[in-house]
């Protein structure tokens, strides 16, 4: 089986065996964490190629190498703000993606950055022994290690069944975290439920996703900066929204630990500078 992640304007991107053998047309051209990341000013098949040859290259992705062990990438990402909530006991775990594992449940808050920080959109990977192994030993647990499947709703049970209870969770579509808010209730859990990977989704599913999740982030969604009514906002190019109280003190509580200065203000939000979202949204 090939491991399959959208990146980069949700270009559908499949590696084999460390390499990469297709890549998708993007959904847009140009995105500003890309262009201050990696100097990208314009998004194509053939940057995209580049760029995952790049990630597995320095951080091991798909492969038998991969680092578990890494650096904040952006200020306010899902991961981020994970780490942050696991280290001030905000959450008690988490339930994320990793390539070469499918769904992880994780407390610890490094190893949530590391696996988190450098994929995007995982569609579907397969199981690789030596990433499987670096997660355990780091106190992960893989959901399953036979066939490294995703399924947020299975890890937040096996989560809870092991005893936690305050558990944020990553989703993509609307029917997970409908899934999810039902879980919550039967198991009497304490759900943060972040909605990502919302580039090119249509209203109805943008509409659908904004009832059940405490943070989503904006990616290149149109429909998401449209629909939204956050209570917190951070970032204005590509912004995390915190929709819930439960968002909103997460995300505040992830900004006592970037190190860059911060303004603090009231205003009508979504505030989404034009010439600073990524293009075209969609």
């Amino acid at each position: 089986m090939p491991h399959v992640m959208e990146i980069l304007g949700k270009a559908r991107v499949v590696v084999v065996n460390g390499e990469v053998v297709e890549v998708s047309e993007p959904l847009i051209r140009w995105c500003p964490i890309f262009e201050k990341a990696r100097g990208i000013t314009e998004i194509t098949k053939e940057e995209i190629k580049k760029n995952m040859e790049f990630r597995i290259r320095d951080f091991g992705l798909f492969t038998s190498k991969r680092q578990l062990d890494m650096d904040i990438f952006v200020g306010f990402g899902a991961s981020e703000t994970m780490m942050t909530g696991l280290k001030r006991a905000l959450l008690d775990t988490t339930v994320t993606a990793c390539d070469g594992a499918g769904s992880v449940i994780s407390n610890n808050p490094d190893l949530v950055q590391g696996m988190g920080a450098r994929i995007s959109g995982l569609v579907e990977t397969e199981p690789i022994d030596e990433v499987i192994n670096g997660i355990s030993e780091r106190g992960g647990i893989v959901l399953d290690p036979s066939t490294a499947k995703l399924d947020p709703v299975a890890g937040v049970r096996k989560a809870a069944k092991i005893g936690y209870r305050k558990i944020a969770v990553t989703v993509v579509f609307p029917e997970t975290a409908r899934q999810l808010r039902e879980l919550e209730a039967e198991l009497d859990l304490e759900l943060t439920i972040i909605g990502a990977h919302v580039t090119g989704i249509n209203r109805e599913f943008a509409e659908n996703l904004l009832k059940y999740v405490d943070i989503v982030t904006s990616c290149a969604s149109k429909n998401i900066r449209e629909l939204v009514k956050p209570l917190v906002q951070v970032g204005n190019a590509v912004p995390l929204f915190g929709i819930t109280q439960r968002g909103k003190e997460l995300l505040l509580e992830r900004a006592k630990e970037v190190d860059s200065p911060l303004l603090v203000s009231s205003a009508k939000l979504p505030s989404l500078p034009a010439d600073r979202q990524p293009k075209e949204l969609v």
